[in-house]
């Protein structure tokens, strides 16, 4: 192998390097913006999410009395459980609290339950 070959291979590889690290830093910045900020969620913070308000809703309407009886608002923001709307009685509004700290991955539950007012 003469030297100008060599040369001209060690600056494809020189080239081809400088090529690979710039589309590796480019791809870290785009996956950057895909995480969570102190005022969002990660994608899958937004599923996970999403399958703790579906097991809540089940364990909610398995729950003794609180069936289709009444209806319960869930929403889950990093975990954390909000329950909302009317219920019948203040028991309703403990059995719905108590079933949605059983679910997993539930961090906490803020109950914004209310008993309905009596005509």
């Amino acid at each position: 192998m003469n030297v100008t070959t060599y040369t001209n291979t060690l600056q494809r590889v020189l080239n081809m390097k400088t090529f690979i690290t710039s589309l590796s830093l480019l791809f870290a910045l785009f996956l950057g913006g895909c995480g969570a900020t102190e005022n969002s969620r990660a994608t899958g913070q937004v599923i996970d999410d999403a399958a703790i308000t579906a097991k809540v809703n089940t364990e909610i309407a398995q729950a003794a009395g609180l069936g289709k009886a009444v209806t319960i608002d869930v929403d889950t923001y990093r975990g954390v459980v909000s329950l909302g709307g009317f219920v019948n009685s203040k028991e309703q509004i403990q059995m719905a609290t108590q079933a949605a700290r059983r679910v997993n991955g539930v961090m906490d539950v803020r109950n914004n339950l209310e008993v309905k007012p009596k005509p």
